[in-house]
């Protein structure tokens, strides 16, 4: 199952081409399930994750409790991104948006990799500059667009990380997503159901037609969209660059 499993993870595919070793026996399938926590704030964090059908947020958790949304992660990405960054302990949390199944790995196994590799440094290096382009915007669409435009962002986000228009969620988890009441965000979600744009109910939320969601949110989308987009055919040519894995001696290695 894990040898079909990898290339669903285009991050994991282009460090497994780029940077073989044995940290790749240790690769393994979970599944995760909605809601389910991955990490806490301010704790040691043993595992990294590459979301292959699930799709997690990354929250920034302040003094009570309360949360917001400051990236999602799919299988085009990685989560833990604060490894790459020297330090395992960040104030966010991870949970799983979407139920699915992800592949797991020791996160001291691929802090050596990103160490000891150079050109796995520079896939780690160049993902980390797309995340938080998404999390820059993110944070600024909150704090000056309408729930609405913000909910439309999110949704199409999903879509983006998803088979299908439909996706298991709540209005509370939506509330939780966003960091706003629960209120705000039936009222949002009623004025796109009058719009034609969704359909919700019984904890589920269909998209309808996507082109107007489009037209209808705000400019954040297209910028954290352009930014991931770029983002695969980056991975494409540092690859290209790469010399052949099946060369260990040519592989490039970080002073």
């Amino acid at each position: 199952m894990l040898e079909g499993a990898v290339g669903a993870n285009s991050l994991l595919t282009a460090l497994m081409r780029g940077a073989p070793g044995p940290w790749q026996n240790q690769l393994e399938v979970v599944r995760l399930s909605l809601g389910e926590v991955l990490h806490e704030p301010y704790l040691v964090r043993d595992f990294v994750y590459f979301p292959l059908t699930a799709v997690v947020a990354l929250l920034h958790v302040l003094e009570d409790g309360s949360t917001a949304e400051i990236a999602v992660v799919g299988s085009e990405g990685v989560v833990n991104l604060s490894l790459f960054m020297g330090d395992d302990i960040t104030p966010g949390s991870a949970m799983v948006q979407c139920a699915g199944f992800a592949i797991r790995l020791r996160a001291d196994l691929l802090e050596e990799v990103f160490v000891s590799d150079a050109q796995a440094g520079r896939l780690l290096m160049r993902y980390s500059q797309t995340l938080i382009a998404q999390m820059a915007q993110t944070a600024s669409c909150n704090r000056h667009h309408p729930v609405h435009q913000r909910l439309c962002r999110w949704l199409l986000l999903m879509l983006d990380r998803r088979v299908g228009n439909g996706m298991p969620m709540t209005p509370e988890l939506i509330a939780t997503m966003l960091g706003v009441r629960r209120a705000s965000v039936s009222g949002a979600s009623a004025a796109l159901q009058n719009e034609g744009l969704i359909m919700g109910g019984r904890g589920r939320i269909t998209v309808l037609n996507r082109p107007a969601m489009e037209r209808r949110v705000c400019e954040c989308y297209a910028v954290i969209k352009s930014e991931h987009d770029r983002l695969l055919p980056a991975l494409n040519a540092l690859l290209e660059e790469a010399p052949e894995a099946s060369d260990p001696a040519a592989q490039k290695k970080a002073p």
